[in-house]
This record gives structure tokens, C-alpha cells and sequence, in this order.
């Protein structure tokens, strides 16, 4: 197992490389390393993985009540929410089922609520309620005067969507998959029955091939012959408001939703803050990450109607996540068997919840076509993740585990309550970070109200020590 970053790529061919190290690609990678006998490389072109859509979403564990049904989507996020809560409780990811409520706020939202119930059921989620606006008041209180009524779904969730990502990527490597970061495919072609990916660090060689490079899916689709989807992103702006706002709200509030997705919501976060977001804008830039005034400004205006109190709590952080939004409503998953070559494309914001469903279908469908490898049969060793959430024990409140090592006790990031002890593991953890922003995902250091203000000096010199 191998963790580059720069240098020479091996020469040999690998049987798989995935390419794209968000968190589908990283959940592929980990089921193949399920695969005796396989040599697998993930390939990402950031400097770390999950550094694209996958870490600047809402963070939600769905029920999938709301997706098309009978479509391809609706049912890897049915199967992908069961399994990921299972793997979260095995891997130590925080999760909090909270729930959800669709609020209604015209006559038109109201009447549209048991159509999604309706549709809730067929797509197997039959536990959806209608609740009038006595009881929507009683469950949130702080909610802005004129709502008709909600639709209740108990199963929705909050996650941590970081540590997710880097615990499916930190399974692959240690089971034996390679991974190539800042390592962005810039050509791809197959020659003599093997695709040959040049990338920024040189050529690679596979004998089979899978897309999961997100925004980019579309265009290493064509570089292999195929015109099925164009990815536009669809820029997502959100303001992360302090912890001292998380009592204002006790579930999901989703409003109801539109072709351009699930509008603009409030939801508490594992961390204790509170999102507001995403906006939904189609942009042609993949780049695009920026938040913008307007953007901010109408976040603003709908969550003074949403939640009123919200807007007089301090904001901690604004940032912007691109979805890989396409022409058509469902995933574009497909297997182009004559070129040993799998497509995951058009992964939305429902990705987090059915990556590990998805990666079961993509190599279900590697199988399938033909590739050859032992049985999906073997367990991989179980990972224990630091638990970021603030609902759960952290290291500075365990006093058996400072008695241990007194560097848990020792607290750097006074916001995040981190401690040396969180930030030593994780700079000496398989995958370490590759800039302080991936220190961050890792241990919330500098993610707190000052923004690294305070603590930020003292984080980047374990961050530079470490490297020496």
C-alpha cells in the first residue's frame, strides 16, 4: 500500500484505477479492495482526497423518500442509508437522526405534502406524517409565523461527511490500494486491450477503468468515445452559523422541493453549528467555488423567514460546494464492457448517502464485464475514525484517555476544543493531511468562531513540525 503525492507513477499495470478520490470513488476503491488478488489504484487530482463536491455539502444522511421512483438513484440511496448508518456505528462516524420537516408556507406547498408522502411510499419509506401547525410549532418553536403545516420524516440524519470519505480511503490503502494524488488525468486512451491515463505525474497504466470523477466525469466519458451526460455545476453557496445558534432549531427544515433541487434549508450540523443553504445556481465554470454577495444576500432573506433568530446569531464560516448536476434525473452509472470500462457519472447531492450502495452496483458491474479477481468476500479490518461530533465524548472530555497521554488534554484549538494529542494522530495517520485545510476535515482545528485567529500559529507549527 502507497500514498503518493509527487514523484513517478509505477510503470506496471494496475488491473483497476479509479479515478476521482471523493467520496464515491473512495467507497470503489474500498470494495475492491474486498477483491483478492487485485491491484487497485485511486487516483485524485487535488492534494488530498474528498476535496471536491464531497466537502462542501449539506451533510445529510437521506431516507431517499423524495427520489424518482423505481429509478436507479431511489434505489442506491434506500440501500446506501442503511449501510452507511451500519458503517458509521463500526467506524466511529458521527451520525444524529434528528429528522426532518417539509414546511409549508402557501397553499400550493401544502397541498403538494401528501403527494410526497405518497411518494415516499413507493419508494419504500412509509413512515412520513402530515402534522398540522400546532404541533410544527411545539417541535420548532423559533420557526418564522405563516406555517400551514409540514410533512415529518423521523429518518433523516446528519453526518460527518468528512470523516466518511477519508475512512472508505483510509480501508483501500490499508488493504493494499495505491493512492496517486495531485494526480489530475489530462488524456486518456486504450491501447493493445490497456487504457493509458497521462496524467500530471506521467502515465498510468490499467486494465479496467472507472469514472468517478465527479464535475469531470463528463469530459473523461469523451475521451473514451461516449456523449451520454454533460455535467453543469450547480454552485451551492451556505453560511455556517456559530454554535451558539444550535438551540434554535431541532430538525431538518426542508422546504418543498423544486426542479432545481431541494431549495434552500436549515439544518444543524454534527459539529453543533447551524447551515443555511445551499443556493442552486447552473454556472459553466468547474472552478467556481466562490461565494458571492448576491448569493449570501438571499440566503439571508430566506432564513429570516425560515428561522428569524438565526439571523442574529454570529456566522462562523460562508463556503460554496459544486454539484454535479446533468440533463437527466437519475445517476449515470453504466458499464461499456468491450472497453473495460465503468461510468459513474451525474452523482448528485445524494452521493454521500449511496456511495457505499453505489460501489457494491460498480463492481457488480465490473464482474459482470468480465473482471477477473477472488470474490467480493473478504472482510477488511474495521477502521476507528476520530469522532468529530459534538454530541459525542471528545478526547478532552475523557479523562482516562489523557491520564494515557496527557497530549489529549492539552488543547490547541480552544474554539474546537482539539487537542495536540487529535492533531499528532492526525498528522501521523495513513492518510495525513496535505495543507491545514485537510488538518481541519481531520480534527476541526481552526473550523471554530475565530477561524483560526487564535489558534492558528500554534496549528500551522505542529502542521510544519510534522513535515521537518
Amino acid at each position: 500500500m502507497t500514498v503518493t503525492s509527487a514523484g513517478p507513477l509505477p510503470s506496471a499495470a494496475y488491473d483497476v484505477v479509479v479515478v476521482g478520490a471523493g467520496v464515491v470513488g473512495c467507497a470503489i476503491a474500498r470494495a475492491l479492495a474486498r477483491r483478492r488478488g487485485l491491484r487497485v489504484a485511486l487516483v485524485e487530482a487535488q492534494g488530498d482526497v474528498g476535496e471536491g463536491t464531497s466537502k462542501a455539502n449539506t451533510a445529510i444522511l437521506h431516507t431517499g423518500f423524495d427520489a424518482v421512483p423505481g429509478s436507479l438513484e431511489a434505489r442506491l440511496v434506500r440501500e446506501g442509508a442503511r449501510l452507511l448508518a451500519a458503517y458509521a456505528a463500526e467506524s466511529g462516524i458521527p451520525v444524529e437522526p434528528v429528522g426532518a420537516l417539509l414546511v409549508a408556507w402557501d397553499e400550493e406547498q401544502l397541498a403538494a405534502l401528501p403527494r410526497l408522502a405518497e411518494k415516499a411510499e413507493r419508494n419504500e419509506y412509509p413512515d412520513t406524517r402530515l402534522i398540522e401547525p400546532a404541533e410544527l410549532y411545539e417541535r420548532e418553536p423559533h420557526l418564522g409565523p405563516g406555517a400551514l403545516g409540514a410533512l415529518h420524516v423521523p429518518g433523516e440524519s446528519i453526518i460527518c461527511p468528512w470523516t466518511t470519505t477519508l475512512a472508505y480511503a483510509t480501508q483501500a490503502v490499508r488493504h493494499g490500494v495505491d493512492l496517486h494524488l495531485n494526480c489530475r488525468v489530462e488524456q486518456a486512451s486504450r491501447q493493445d486491450g490497456t487504457h493509458v491515463l497521462r496524467t500530471a505525474r506521467g502515465p498510468l497504466h490499467a486494465r479496467w477503468l472507472v469514472n468517478a470523477a465527479g464535475l469531470h466525469a463528463d469530459t473523461l466519458d469523451r475521451r473514451l468515445g461516449h456523449d451520454d451526460f454533460t455535467v453543469t455545476p450547480r454552485r451551492g453557496q451556505l453560511l455556517v452559523f456559530d454554535k451558539l445558534a444550535r438551540d434554535l432549531v431541532r430538525h431538518i427544515l426542508l422546504p418543498v422541493p423544486t426542479a432545481l433541487g431541494k431549495g434552500v434549508l436549515v439544518a444543524p450540523t454534527v459539529y453543533g453549528n447551524v447551515l443555511l443553504g445551499p443556493t442552486a445556481e447552473d454556472l459553466d465554470d468547474k472552478q467556481a467555488t466562490g461565494t458571492t454577495a448576491d448569493g449570501l444576500a438571499l440566503l439571508r432573506e430566506k432564513g429570516r423567514h425560515i428561522l428569524p433568530g438565526l439571523l442574529d446569531e454570529e456566522v462562523t464560516a460562508v463556503y460554496a460546494g459544486l454539484r454535479a448536476a446533468t440533463e437527466h434525473e437519475d445517476y449515470r452509472i453504466s458499464a461499456h464492457p468491450e472497453q473495460a470500462y465503468v461510468t459513474v457519472g451525474g452523482i448528485r447531492s445524494t452521493g454521500l448517502t449511496a456511495s457505499l450502495a453505489i460501489a457494491d452496483h460498480v463492481t457488480g458491474l465490473l464482474t459482470e464485464a468480465g473482471l477477473e479477481g477472488g470474490p467480493a468476500a473478504r472482510e477488511l479490518e474495521p477502521v476507528r475514525m476520530p469522532n468529530l461530533g459534538e454530541a459525542f465524548p471528545r478526547p478532552y472530555q475523557r479523562p482516562e484517555l489523557i491520564a494515557a497521554d496527557p497530549e489529549y488534554g492539552t488543547l490547541v484549538c480552544h474554539c474546537e476544543r482539539v487537542s495536540r494529542g487529535e492533531i499528532r494522530d492526525a498528522l501521523a495517520s495513513t492518510i495525513p493531511p496535505a495543507g491545514l485545510d485537510g488538518l481541519r476535515r481531520r480534527t476541526r482545528a481552526r473550523a471554530g468562531r475565530c477561524q483560526g485567529f487564535y489558534c492558528g500559529a500554534a496549528v500551522r507549527d505542529l502542521f510544519e513540525g510534522a513535515g521537518a
